[in-house]
């Protein structure tokens, strides 16, 4: 299938952009390939350049402010050329996913809250870019994809998916937002947590997961917040038993919320939120789990890691 952007002409140029994708279905760290078409009218047109960037709408850090639309990630295709009078040129381009690109498709169906574009620009002069955007469809890492179908199997279920405008503190990434997925807790775990959250921070290497948990400990309404962290590798992802490692995860994390919990004194001012402030705890270096034959080095596969660091 082929998805085509167009621009209306410019009524100073003539010139007309379409975007097409080969496929707009997408994977982070993969090459998403496609073409910029341009097409001139009457006159000459000097370009500065052509520069595409995924595009989605984030939610700011202040609650009370709207959602806005932000570039994350952007890369030229194209330098200064100049368009003769009545010409085409097609530029083929293989634009680079980033691994932490926020995923908008699960189980094969777009998310509702997120969407995402490839925005072409064109830049005629300084103040002036010419552009089209297509859709993109980002699925899940097969990493990510074990660790979602682990989270269904032991019953719980996407409440919903968010884009947050900044960092995590003391998590290394690339981008400058992070995705939040919301998800009704299991009945096997509804007693000690009300809430969870999962955030996937990826790269090359592999994947690392944050569950950030909420439980309310009193009928006046105070909570108790606690966040994780674990760490995953895509080499040997294929050999692992994922539901006894998620699980292995939401215990261990659940025990170390209860017992944070535990030793609070809720009489008192609560003056510290929950943060991310360390690396996980026991990273495994990566690699086939013990006896096991080695997995392909592409983008699916990895060996595990237990190790998690929490906040109080």
């Amino acid at each position: 299938m082929r998805l085509t952007g167009v621009s209306p002409e410019s009524g100073g140029t003539g010139l007309t952009v379409q975007t097409a994708l080969a496929n707009p279905s997408t994977r982070p760290g993969l090459r998403l390939p496609g073409r910029v078409n341009l097409i001139a009218g009457s006159v000459d047109v000097p370009v500065l350049h052509v520069r595409l960037g995924l595009v989605s709408t984030v939610e700011p850090d202040d609650p009370e402010a709207p959602r806005r639309l932000v570039q994350f990630h952007h890369a030229q295709v194209a330098g200064a050329l100049v368009l003769r009078a009545g010409r085409a040129r097609s530029i083929p381009f293989e634009f680079p996913i980033p691994w932490e690109t926020p995923v908008t498709t699960y189980g094969g169906v777009p998310l509702l809250s997120l969407r995402m574009g490839l925005r072409t620009e064109v830049a005629i002069e300084a103040t002036l870019d010419q552009g089209a955007m297509v859709p993109v469809f980002v699925h899940p890492l097969p990493t990510q994809q074990h660790i979602l179908a682990a989270l269904d199997t032991l019953g719980f279920s996407v409440r919903q998916s968010g884009l947050l405008d900044g960092r995590l503190p003391g998590v290394e990434q690339a981008l400058p937002l992070h995705q939040r997925w919301g998800f009704w807790v299991g009945p096997l775990y509804a007693g000690p947590i009300t809430e969870l959250e999962v955030i996937f921070v990826a790269n090359s290497a592999g994947l690392e997961v944050i569950l950030w948990f909420d439980r309310r400990l009193a009928l006046a309404g105070i909570t108790h917040t606690s966040i994780s962290r674990f760490r995953i590798w895509h080499v040997g992802a294929d050999q692992r038993d994922w539901v006894s490692t998620v699980d292995g995860w939401l215990r261990e994390a659940i025990n170390r919320h209860a017992a944070a919990a535990a030793h609070a004194d809720w009489s008192a001012t609560i003056t510290e939120s929950a943060h991310v402030s360390r690396p996980p705890d026991r990273p495994l270096p990566p690699g086939p789990p013990s006896g096991g034959d080695a997995g392909g080095a592409g983008v699916g596969g990895g060996e595990g890691g237990g190790g998690g660091g929490g906040g109080t």
